[in-house]
């Protein structure tokens, strides 16, 4: 029985049907939305030089804003379902960040958005819910 599903979250129409799904298919379950907020934004954000970062906490608290503004939009879909949503924000690689939380938090299931790419862009881009597949030590649902 899934106890505790994970739902990795971003700005995305992809993470928005993640989260749909899961609130549809695990409203049972603790639901907790994560948005993970990659620090190499942050660095093309300020145009890092030479290990400089001009306004890297600017950009970090408009981030964090964007982040707060995310999960809480993720928080209000979830309670017009009648469905109670736990949020939380790390920092880090989207991917590694992702597999780490669901190590610490005693998550059993991931739902992931995919963006669905495929053939140059994917072996170019990669994929982060391929990487969550592939290195999560329980169950994912990817959601196209």
């Amino acid at each position: 029985m899934t106890t505790h599903v994970l739902v990795p979250i971003d700005n995305s129409d992809h993470a928005a049907q993640a989260l749909e799904f899961a609130i549809e298919t695990y409203g049972d379950a603790t639901l907790t939305a994560v948005h993970v907020l990659d620090p190499a934004d942050f660095y093309a954000a300020t145009g890092l030089e030479m290990g400089a970062m001009a306004n890297y906490e600017q950009v970090l608290e408009s981030h964090r804003r964007r982040s707060a503004e995310l999960l809480e939009r993720a928080a209000k879909q979830a309670g017009e379902a009648g469905v109670e949503l736990e949020t939380d924000e790390v920092i880090g690689n989207v991917p590694r960040s992702i597999v780490e939380y669901v190590e610490e938090h005693d998550v059993d299931h991931v739902v992931i958005g995919s963006h669905g790419r495929t053939g140059a862009s994917r072996l170019l881009l990669g994929s982060v819910a391929e990487t969550v597949a592939r290195r999560s030590p329980v169950p994912v649902t990817i959601v196209r």
